[in-house]
């Protein structure tokens, strides 16, 4: 079960993710925002998607979004997808303002990765043992290959400017991941964007 993860993927969505650069799914059409978002329209209540805003000046925005959709979305069905695509592309862009990342469109339904799909599936079990065991193998073993990867450079790096650059590369590689990661569990990463102070480091 755990190789299966490593197979689909799993491994190199951990890689950028503790890079900082994590896949989200708060703008996928089919992500809990928006689905969030059909629930306030369905109910003419626009409670269920203020979680999603981070302040509260920021409500403005979104319910002027919301109740303008509101009043057209009953003129048709082409007027109710405009009015609906507009209320979640406002929605999703100030939400994704307020974690600091740039907004860049809507993506389609089924865009979500492997790992933010198991991280919501273990949240709907209610337990999050076997996502935990799955994602210790897959940093375990990513960091292995990344550090064995720098060590086989090392051996070489005196050789020829060309194999000292090769060595650095791949030192820079292992050693921004595991930085990553630290910094993910000590809590100081964000959500689908990073600093780029590791990155300036080197």
């Amino acid at each position: 079960m755990l190789k299966k993860y490593i197979k689909k993927g799993f491994i190199p969505l951990l890689a950028v993710a503790f890079s900082g650069n994590a896949f989200a799914h708060c703008d996928t059409l089919d992500g809990p925002v928006l689905n969030d978002a059909r629930i306030a329209l369905e109910k003419k209540d626009i409670t269920p998607v203020l979680k999603w805003v981070k302040d509260a000046h920021q409500e403005h925005e979104i319910t002027h979004a919301f109740n303008s959709a509101l009043k057209v979305r009953t003129k048709g069905e082409d007027v109710q997808e405009m009015a609906d695509r507009y209320f979640f592309e406002t929605l999703v862009r100030v939400h994704r303002a307020g974690e600091g990342a740039p907004y860049t469109g809507l993506k389609p339904a089924g865009n979500v990765e492997p790992a933010i799909a198991a991280a919501d599936k273990a949240l709907e079990a209610g337990s999050v043992d076997a996502l935990a065991k799955k994602v210790a193998y897959a940093v375990e073993t990513a960091i292995k290959k990344r550090f064995e990867e720098a060590k086989e450079k090392d051996a070489h790096k005196e050789e020829s400017v060309k194999e000292g650059r090769d060595y650095v590369e791949a030192y820079v590689r292992y050693v921004h991941f595991v930085e990553g990661i630290h910094n993910m569990a000590a809590g100081s990463g964000g959500h689908d964007h990073g600093s780029k102070k590791s990155h300036d480091n080197h």
